[in-house]
C-alpha cells in the first residue's frame, strides 16, 4: 500500500489510488491549483473537490504514488486514521452573515490539531453563525460564532453510520477560551477513550455529565497554568 494514498478501487486486477494534499480551511492560491493541475496531467489523473475542503487527485497509480507526492511538495491531509482528519471552517471574515470572524479561530485550530492523534478519526468544524457551513453540528467537535453567546463550542456529532447530533459542552467564549476548550476536550478524550472509540460514542458510554467535568477540570488547569 503506497504511503499517504488512499484504495480506490480493483478492476480487472489493476488497483488505482487517490492523495488528498493538506489545503488549511480550503483556501487555496493559484499557484497551487496550478501545480495540482500538472501533478494530475502528468500521472493521467483526475480531481476530485471532498467534502472536507480539499482536492483530491484520484486514478493514480500505485508506482506513481509517491512520485506525485515528491511533485506536488505538500504536505499529506491525513497523516493517519488516528488522527485530526481536518479543520473545516466557513468563510467567516468573506460572508456577509458572520457574527463572529471564526476564521482566525479556526486557523489556528488547524495549526494546532493538523494530524493530532486521537483513539479514532476526528473531525473539527469551526463557523461564523448558527447556520453553521461545513455541517458542524455533525463534527465530533464543532465551534459556533454567535452574536449573543460569543463562541459554542460542541462535541460528539457524526454524520457516519450512526448519525448523532453533537452535545453543547460550553458558551460564551471569547476566541481564546473557546480555543482552550477545544484543547481541553481533545486531551480529555484522548487520555480516557479507548482506541478505536469515536468521541461521540465516548461521551454516550460516560454519560455527557462526566465529559463536560472532566473536560472543564482540564481547561480549569490550562488556565491556572497560563496565569503562572
Amino acid at each position: 500500500m503506497p504511503k499517504y494514498a488512499v484504495l480506490q478501487r480493483i478492476r480487472n486486477n489493476k488497483r488505482t489510488y487517490a492523495i488528498t494534499p493538506r489545503i488549511p480551511g480550503g483556501f487555496v492560491s493559484h499557484k497551487t491549483l496550478l501545480k495540482i493541475t500538472e501533478v494530475a496531467q502528468k500521472y493521467n489523473a483526475s480531481i476530485k473537490l471532498t467534502s472536507g475542503q480539499r482536492l483530491m487527485i484520484i486514478g493514480l497509480k500505485a508506482e506513481d504514488v509517491e512520485k506525485a507526492w515528491e511533485d506536488l511538495g505538500m504536505e499529506p491531509a491525513v497523516l493517519s486514521p488516528y488522527s485530526v482528519k481536518n479543520v473545516e471552517m466557513c468563510p467567516a471574515a468573506f460572508c456577509k452573515r458572520m457574527k463572529q470572524n471564526s476564521l482566525t479561530l479556526g486557523l489556528r485550530l488547524e495549526k494546532r490539531f493538523y494530524g493530532a492523534p486521537t483513539p479514532n478519526r476526528t473531525k473539527i468544524g469551526v463557523a461564523g453563525c448558527r447556520n453553521a457551513c461545513g455541517s458542524v453540528h455533525s463534527k465530533d467537535i464543532g465551534v459556533l460564532g454567535t452574536k449573543d453567546e460569543g463562541y459554542v463550542v460542541v462535541a460528539g456529532g457524526s454524520a457516519g453510520y450512526h448519525p448523532r447530533l453533537s452535545d453543547k459542552i460550553a458558551s460564551n467564549l471569547n476566541e481564546d477560551e473557546a480555543f482552550n476548550i477545544v484543547e481541553s476536550i481533545y486531551k480529555f478524550y484522548y487520555e480516557n477513550a479507548e482506541m478505536g472509540t469515536k468521541l461521540g460514542d465516548f461521551i454516550d458510554q460516560i454519560t455527557l455529565d462526566k465529559f463536560i467535568e472532566g473536560v472543564y477540570k482540564i481547561y480549569d488547569e490550562i488556565n491556572t497554568n497560563a496565569t503562572k
